[in-house]
């Protein structure tokens, strides 16, 4: 089901197009079959012949081009990278933020210690 939401990533659009890219590959390989039958021909038509030679070869680039994509964002996803619908940054900045804070706490408590020790002294 396209419409299903994969666990694994916050986007739908992406495995909608991996499936969409891999239609396309199998559409583009009707043109060889008309091509063939063009070259079975006695004289075959060569403007035919280069026109769905081109075609075949746009719609191959077009696959690759999207595969490539889906690699590059998979990779991302894959190694903790941010991406597109990542939440990485902001739960990041969070992290480094409750550190800062820990950290603050740390040695507010000592300078707290170190106060009382003084006082006691007194």
């Amino acid at each position: 089901n396209e419409d299903r939401q994969p666990v694994c990533c916050g986007e739908i659009r992406r495995p909608v197009s991996v499936q969409k890219a891999f239609h396309d590959g199998r559409s583009s390989h009707t043109p060889t079959g008309n091509v063939t039958l063009e070259l079975s021909k006695e004289k075959p038509n060569e403007r035919l012949l280069d026109r769905q030679a081109a075609q075949f070869v746009a719609s191959i680039q077009k696959v690759e081009s999207e595969l490539s994509s889906q690699i590059r964002y998979l990779t991302q996803v894959a190694t903790g990278q941010p991406h597109e619908g990542s939440s990485y940054s902001a739960r990041k900045d969070c992290q480094m933020a409750l550190n800062c804070a820990d950290y603050a706490r740390v040695k507010l408590g000592e300078l707290c210690k170190t106060c009382d020790q003084m006082l006691e002294q007194l």
